[in-house]
């Protein structure tokens, strides 16, 4: 396994040839919209022929070769034309297939500009079913369908694989975890995991239960990830630096914790208040990066969960 041995930033004018199309799914509310203009895209080679880009959003990886590049995510619509001449930096190859990690806008608002460009959309049954019929917003405004260019055409329930510039590329569904439709890629020649939203290596997990997601599932989902990597194993998550089974495992062990704390203060009938002032994340908040910043979405969110279990 080859260490990180180049890292570039790409902040270049839009491409002509790419018109912006607005997110497949609207990203989480934030106190002013993106300037994306000011977004520049940060290429890092994993491993071979598979690099990581950071820019808005969910982290892109891109897996490079002669039979065509295999993208996995496409951030936020405004990104694509930049995402694009990121990857041409390293590789000229064929935009052929797009792979979705989840629903999410941050990960799939840029799916119609790679359909344009040549790519295939492959994602898990549930992508293509909340794209098409989004759930309403957390205010209740209703979800706005995504554009049929945008839809993924290439679906899959189960385990699946695809052979791509001699690479085995293996597709395995999550339990229902950050949502209901998380895949973790696994490339077994280069030793490395792509994760989603599933693991963050920056912040407290984040379920989305208005898109089926569940804290358990994510812990299942960690568990299973944590039994495929091994001692070397490069891990890409959804957000924040590359991590490795070290990373994953910490990640389970905090949340399996949290948890049980706040399970135990529900049980004992407090308010989401007075579970918040038990601070029951005060062990982890500085092990964890941005994890007092987070810390009270998580908590929130775990109460949520785990009082509506209670019903």
């Amino acid at each position: 396994m080859r260490h990180i041995v180049s890292s570039a930033l790409i902040g270049l004018l839009p491409l002509a040839a790419l018109a912006a199309a607005p997110p497949a799914t609207a990203p989480s509310a934030a106190p002013a919209a993106p300037d994306f203009s000011q977004v520049q895209i940060r290429v890092t080679r994993v491993a071979g022929d598979l690099y990581a880009l950071e820019g808005q959003g969910g982290t892109v990886s891109v897996l490079a070769g002669p039979d065509g590049a295999l993208v996995i995510d496409s951030q936020f619509a405004p990104l694509s034309d930049k995402l694009i001449a990121a990857i041409r930096t390293f590789s000229q190859a064929r935009l052929r297939f797009l792979l979705n990690t989840h629903v999410h806008g941050d990960h799939t608002g840029g799916n119609a500009n790679f359909t344009r460009a040549g790519a295939t959309v492959i994602a898990h049954d549930s992508v293509r079913r909340r794209l098409r019929n989004p759930a309403p917003a957390a205010n209740g405004a209703p979800g706005v369908p995504a554009v049929a260019e945008a839809l993924p055409v290439i679906t899959f329930e189960g385990p699946s694989a695809l052979y791509l510039n001699g690479q085995t590329v293996r597709l395995t569904p999550m339990p229902a975890a950050h949502t209901d439709g998380d895949v973790m890629i696994e490339f077994p020649q280069l030793d490395v995991l792509v994760m989603g939203d599933f693991f963050r290596s920056t912040g407290y997990p984040v379920a989305d239960r208005n898109n089926g997601g569940s804290f358990r599932g994510i812990a299942d989902a960690l568990g299973i990830a944590s039994g495929r990597a091994g001692p070397a194993t490069r891990v890409i998550p959804g957000h924040g630096p590359i991590s490795s089974r070290a990373g994953i495992i910490e990640q389970r062990d905090i949340l399996v914790s949290t948890i049980n704390e706040v399970e135990k203060l529900v049980r004992q009938g407090m308010t989401v208040e007075q579970v918040l002032a038990a601070k029951p994340t005060a062990a982890f908040d500085d092990r964890v990066p941005q994890g007092a910043q987070n810390a009270e979405r998580f908590v929130r969110g775990l109460y949520a969960e785990l009082s509506s279990e209670k019903r």
